[in-house]
């Protein structure tokens, strides 16, 4: 079995200081590996790049019609938000429509990733709730799933609960992998997350951009989330992340998700790249931890430029396209506090 390779290299005068490894699995929504670099079926967890996933069901059982929900909350409900005042007052309407309150979310609070409300709270001593963890808009999702169908809330979250087997029965047929195969956790927001090879995570992503060979009423509700997704790609992260951004130069032909620990899903609608959709599954073994720069906005180094480098290599992006991203790589010049350049970092792979 091939190992992880390197996937980006630090450079500091003419040392190579730092690399980061991992594996990158390409597939289309026939299940075919196009392209694979290091070892496509190491099993990571998908964190919240899980989360179209999650949706899927409640979708494909109606629940957007049935609570009313807009496109853009759709979008938050698989989304892995900054906490702005926008995500705050999307997440809270969706509460209203469903008849619950805050409280009930069991994902806990965090201080707000969007620097404008994180200066507020901090001012105003505002006391963080359960909204303004960047995973509500999925929890709100499935207390919706669970009373839509006259289910538990308190206990919606545990393994056996029975919309959580649902979405895990939804992501083993997406994924083309039996259940048992599935490695299960727990995410940092106490929801269920899954483990697969990155050929499956990625053929589940080929599938929901490209569900022509799914039942209709599950390529509708694939065609609902991509939709919403794209419309509404701030809802996703936040205006000036690296999700959003790709979405919005993708114009609703890439469709993106980040994970925790240095996991990332692309997914390409046909015509793309090929007639097929395609998936892209990608795992830095070592993390990407994000880092807070002086003006409070937080940034990854690895997942973004590596995304742009896969990109780029097959052709999805055009020149004008990858400059209007170029804050996020593929290469980048790194500075340090005074403004000087002391390096850079860039993608060191190839298909």
């Amino acid at each position: 079995m091939t190992s992880a390779q390197p996937l980006l290299e630090l450079i500091r005068g003419s040392i190579v200081e730092a690399t980061h490894v991992g594996s990158i699995a390409v597939v289309d929504s026939t299940g075919k590996l196009i392209h694979k670099y290091g070892d496509p079926e190491m099993v990571a967890f998908l964190r919240s790049s899980a989360k179209p996933f999650q949706a899927l069901p409640f979708v494909e059982q109606g629940g957007v019609e049935y609570f009313g929900f807009t496109r853009k909350e759709l979008s938050i409900s698989c989304a892995s938000h900054e906490t702005a005042q926008m995500h705050l007052d999307t997440v809270t309407a969706m509460q209203k429509k469903i008849g619950i309150e805050e409280s009930r979310l069991q994902c806990g609070p965090h201080m707000p990733g969007d620097a404008a409300k994180l200066k507020q709270v901090i001012k105003k001593e505002i006391t963080p709730g359960s909204n303004f963890n960047n995973c509500s808009g999925k929890h709100t999702a499935m207390l919706a799933f669970a009373k839509m169908r006259g289910l538990p809330l308190e206990n919606y979250l545990d393994f056996d609960h029975p919309i959580q087997k649902e979405i895990l029965k939804t992501f083993s047929e997406l994924c083309g992998i039996e259940l048992d195969k599935i490695e299960r956790g727990i995410d940092g927001c106490s929801a269920p997350n899954f483990a697969v090879p990155l050929v499956n995570a990625a053929l589940g992503m080929a599938r929901i951009c490209d569900p022509r060979d799914l039942s209709k009423v599950r390529g509708t509700a694939c065609k609902k989330i991509t939709t919403a997704m794209t419309a509404y790609p701030e809802m996703i992260s936040n205006y000036g992340e690296f999700d959003c951004e790709l979405m919005k130069i993708g114009e609703g032909r890439i469709i993106t998700k980040r994970g925790a620990e240095g996991f990332q899903i692309i997914g390409l609608v046909p015509g793309v790249y090929s007639e097929k959709g395609v998936g892209i599954a990608m795992k830095v073994t070592d993390g990407d931890a994000s880092r807070m720069n002086d003006a409070l906005e937080s940034s990854s180094r690895v997942r973004p430029a590596v995304t742009l480098e896969i990109l780029r290599q097959l052709n999805v992006l055009n020149g004008s396209q990858l400059k209007s991203l170029a804050k996020f790589g593929p290469e980048k010049m790194l500075k340090n506090y005074a403004g000087l350049v002391t390096g850079k970092s860039q993608p060191v792979f190839t298909f």
